[in-house]
């Protein structure tokens, strides 16, 4: 029985280690992916949980345990930082709330280092499995966001510039700043993971940690 059921290089399950925003910001993120969806039938953004990406959908193929432990001692050094939300704004084929920038336009150079470490810790339980996007980390090319509409649009690029008129019309006002201070991890599952994965994506909430 537990060969049977035993996790496969190409299981359906992905992991994820997310900052969790403050409670005002993810409400605000619910509101729009949910007005999103109701509006539009959009569900890649909503089918997640508010969260800003360290280290998206990975395949790793050991106990669970092991990736909490393995996470738990990367951040041991890490302390809460402040974040700050610019508003929405355009990205890849979608919207987002950029959380990656300070007020004056530099990057959150500590958002860049907790995805980093991150990073490496997870990069050595990583097997090779099916996804759409290699996800391999770049410390320059990394983007600190919120998504709010996302895969949804690449299907439906006629939506683009109508998404972010009515984004920007709802009476949604998310606080400019927060404490970063709270690191999730969460098992998402998906039917294909090479297709539009987005439209079977289930997850489970495993750990938090609070930074200090």
């Amino acid at each position: 029985m537990s060969e049977r059921f035993a996790a496969a290089p190409a299981d359906p399950y992905r992991f994820g280690v997310y900052l969790r925003p403050d409670p005002h910001t993810c409400m605000a993120v619910t509101q729009l992916t949910g007005q999103l969806r109701a509006q539009y039938g959009l569900v890649s953004a909503a089918a997640f949980p508010p969260h800003a990406t360290l280290v998206g959908s990975q395949h790793l193929d050991v106990p669970t345990a092991d990736v909490v432990k393995a996470v738990s001692a990367a951040l041991a050094g890490s302390s809460a930082f402040p974040v700050h939300n610019s508003g929405i704004v355009p990205m890849g084929h979608g919207y987002v709330y950029d959380v990656h920038h300070l007020p004056d336009g530099s990057p959150n150079d500590a958002f860049v280092e907790l995805a980093a470490a991150v990073d490496d810790a997870v990069a050595p339980l990583v097997t090779p499995a099916p996804n759409p996007d290699p996800h391999l980390f770049d410390r320059e090319r990394f983007r600190a966001h919120l998504s709010l509409a996302s895969h949804d649009l690449m299907v439906r690029p006629d939506l683009v510039d109508e998404v972010g008129e009515f984004l920007r019309g709802l009476p949604v006002e998310p606080p400019a700043a927060f404490a970063g201070d709270a690191v999730a991890l969460y098992r998402t599952r998906s039917d294909d993971w090479t297709g539009r994965w987005w439209t079977t994506l289930t997850w489970e909430h495993v750990h938090t940690w609070r930074l200090p």
